[in-house]
């Protein structure tokens, strides 16, 4: 079973979707940031000031704070401020992973065109053989 697992490990594809999976994590760290310290403020200044991560209203009457933070420990809360810049949170993430792919792309099909053609393959020895006595009957 050990083996089993080693072998499973080793190969390429495994290793690869780690390496993207850690990747990946890092860059939504790096796409959260944007959102929360440079696109949500701007969006807030835009909208009369307010901090969208506390747009939320209570669920029960004994809600009645100010922050999202400070309501939570009141009760339960309706958080659609949070649950937007999430949602802005993926479509830039989405966004930018439809860039990269459509990048990979354009290269690979500028490397295709680039390729020269192959040779064509010389036909069977059958082939060569009756078009050479086609060519002989053909001279007489």
């Amino acid at each position: 079973m050990l083996r089993e697992f080693q072998e499973f490990i080793s190969k390429g594809n495994v290793m690869d979707l780690a390496v993207g999976v850690i990747i990946g994590a890092a860059f939504g760290k790096i796409v959260d940031s944007l959102v929360n310290d440079i696109i949500m403020p701007i969006v807030g200044a835009i909208f009369g000031g307010l901090d969208f991560n506390n747009y939320f209203f209570g669920l029960s009457s004994a809600v009645n704070a100010t922050s999202l933070a400070d309501a939570k420990k009141q009760g339960a809360v309706f958080a659609y401020g949070s649950f937007i810049t999430v949602v802005l949170n993926f479509l830039i993430l989405a966004f930018i992973i439809f860039l990269m792919v459509k990048a990979v792309n354009n290269l690979r099909r500028r490397l295709e065109a680039e390729k020269p053609a192959a040779p064509a393959a010389p036909p069977p020895a059958d082939v060569a053989l009756l078009t050479e006595i086609r060519d002989l009957l053909a001279k007489r």
